[in-house]
């Protein structure tokens, strides 16, 4: 009889040792997992980060590529492909602080939150104010 069969007196069976609890347990976990790795590509596509997620995945993967830590993230916002984000890096730090040199990258993620392209769109001090 397999496990969590019904038996004649209509009762549940349930493994009886460790050993066949865990391989069922495995057998679950994998057909599960094989599951979700047979998702349609369209599935996965139509899945959007959310926009916190989104500046997360943004501030991090620029510290890997870029090897310094961000300091901000100044937008976020939804594209047709995925999210665009400007992260706003420490570039130069400089005594008094209001004289370090600051960039403002646009970061460019998928969907999924995979990081596809970044640019350098400005420098500038941090003690300066944008006129408006």
């Amino acid at each position: 009889m397999a496990a969590d069969e019904e038996d004649e007196t209509g009762e549940v069976r349930r493994p009886s040792s460790k050993k066949t609890a865990k391989k069922t347990a495995k057998k679950t976990s994998s057909v599960r997992a094989g599951n979700r790795e047979s998702e349609s590509e369209t599935e996965r596509a139509a899945r959007r980060v959310s926009a916190p997620r989104a500046m997360r995945y943004a501030a991090e993967q620029l510290k890997e590529l870029l090897g310094r830590a961000p300091d901000s993230v100044s937008s976020v916002q939804p594209t047709e492909n995925g999210w665009q984000a400007d992260v706003e890096v420490l570039e130069l730090e400089r005594v008094p602080g209001t004289t370090s040199v600051m960039a403002t990258y646009r970061v460019v993620l998928d969907k999924e939150g995979e990081l596809v392209a970044y640019e350098r769109t400005r420098r500038y001090t941090r003690g300066q104010i944008d006129r408006r």
